[in-house]
C-alpha cells in the first residue's frame, strides 16, 4: 500500500483513506470526516478549521483490498438463506435477517475464518428467534487495506461449510393440544394450559386447529392423537401427566399411537420431562407441567425449529444440557439471554 499527500484544494473528488477526527475542547470528541467520504467543495473550509492542509490517499497495490470491499466479500462468504447485506463502511458490513426465523450458524466455520488474520465475523448464537431486519452477524476488516489473499483463504473456508449464517423462515403450521388430568377433565380445578401454548402458537405464526380434554386414561389420550393426525396436524401438544409416577399416562399414550419417540427427557431445567416423538410426519411434543409456570421452558427451544422444519435429534437435545438451565430472572427477557445457547 502506498500513501499520496494531497492539499485539500485539489483533493475535490477524491476518496478519503481514513477517519478525520473533530475535537471541541469540553464540548466534542468524534469523526469530522470519515473513511470513504469523497471529498466536495464545500468541505475544503471545514478541513481547514480543523487543521487539515493536506490529506492523505490511500493506493491500493495489484493484491491489496479497502476495507469496505474486503468486508463485503467476507460477508458475502459467510451469508446464506434468509440472509441480506447492509451497505459496507468502516471496513464493516451487517448481515441482517431477511424474514422471521431460526437463526442456523456453522460455529465451526466462525471459528476457522476467525483463525485469519486481520477479518473477524461475530454472530448471535445459532438457535435463536428472530425478527425480519435483526442484525444476526457483523463482518468486518480490521485494517485500513488487507492482503486479497486473506479474503481468498475466508472465501475458501466458508465454502467448506456453507452457508455459515443463516435465518430459516418459521411456518404457518397447524397444532392441536390435548390437555390430560382427571383434575382438568373433571373440572376441579380451572385449566391454564390451553391458554399458554395458545399464546405460544399464535406468537410464532402458527395455527390453532383445536383443543381437547381427556382424563387420566391412555386410551382416550392416544385416540385423540390420532384424530388430530387424521385432521392433517402437524404438530400435537400432548400437555401433563409426564412423570413417572404411576398415574400419569401421557407417554404410555403417545408411543401407543406407534410414533417413533425422539427422545423422552431433556438435560433442559425446567423441561426434563419432554418427550417428541414423530409418526408419519406429524410431530408430538409431550409437555410437562412446567410449561404452565413457566415463562419459558424447552418448549420454547424445540417449538420453533419444529416451525422452521429444522430436525431436532437426540445428540441436538444432549448438546442442549450446555445452556440449558433457566436462571428464572424475575423479568425474562428470552430469547435476549443465554438459555438454551
Amino acid at each position: 500500500m502506498a500513501m499520496r499527500k494531497v492539499r485539500v484544494e485539489e483533493a475535490v473528488g477524491m476518496v478519503l483513506g481514513h477517519e478525520l477526527t473533530k475535537i471541541v475542547p469540553g464540548e466534542y470528541k468524534g469523526p469530522a470526516f470519515r473513511k470513504g467520504h469523497i471529498i466536495q467543495p464545500e468541505d475544503i473550509v471545514h478541513l481547514k478549521n480543523i487543521g487539515k492542509d493536506h490529506i492523505f490517499l490511500f493506493e491500493l497495490g495489484p493484491e491489496e483490498l479497502h476495507e469496505n470491499q474486503a468486508a463485503l466479500r467476507l460477508a458475502q462468504a459467510a451469508a446464506g438463506p434468509g440472509v441480506v447485506l447492509d451497505t459496507p463502511g468502516e471496513g464493516r458490513v451487517n448481515l441482517k435477517a431477511a424474514v422471521n426465523g431460526i437463526l442456523e450458524v456453522k460455529s465451526a466455520a466462525v471459528t476457522a475464518i476467525n483463525m485469519t488474520d486481520n477479518v473477524a465475523l461475530a454472530t448471535l448464537h445459532g438457535g435463536t428467534v428472530v425478527e425480519a431486519g435483526t442484525t444476526v452477524a457483523g463482518a468486518k476488516i480490521i485494517p485500513l487495506v488487507i492482503d486479497e489473499e486473506l479474503i481468498r483463504q475466508v472465501e475458501a473456508e466458508a465454502r467448506e461449510y456453507r452457508p455459515v449464517v443463516a435465518v430459516k423462515p418459521m411456518k404457518n403450521k397447524k397444532v392441536g393440544i390435548i390437555v390430560t388430568g382427571n383434575e382438568v377433565f373433571y373440572g376441579r380445578i380451572t385449566d391454564k394450559y390451553a391458554a399458554v401454548f395458545a399464546g405460544k402458537a399464535d406468537t410464532y405464526g402458527a395455527t390453532l386447529v383445536g383443543t381437547v380434554y381427556q382424563p387420566d386414561d391412555s386410551d382416550r389420550i392416544t385416540a385423540s392423537i390420532l384424530d388430530f393426525k387424521q385432521q392433517g396436524t402437524d404438530i400435537v401438544i400432548a400437555s401433563g401427566g409426564m412423570s413417572v409416577d404411576p398415574d400419569d399416562v401421557t407417554p404410555d399414550a403417545i408411543r401407543a399411537t406407534g410414533a417413533k419417540v425422539v427422545t423422552y427427557g431433556t438435560p433442559v431445567l425446567p423441561g426434563a420431562m419432554f418427550m417428541l416423538a414423530e409418526l408419519d410426519g406429524m410431530t408430538i411434543m409431550g409437555m410437562p407441567a412446567c410449561g404452565m409456570y413457566a415463562r419459558t421452558t424447552v418448549f420454547d427451544l424445540v417449538f420453533p425449529r419444529l416451525l422452521a422444519d429444522i430436525p431436532v435429534t437426540k445428540a441436538d437435545f444432549a448438546a442442549l444440557g450446555h445452556g440449558g438451565l433457566c436462571k428464572a430472572c424475575k423479568e425474562c427477557v428470552y430469547p435476549h439471554c443465554p438459555f438454551g445457547k
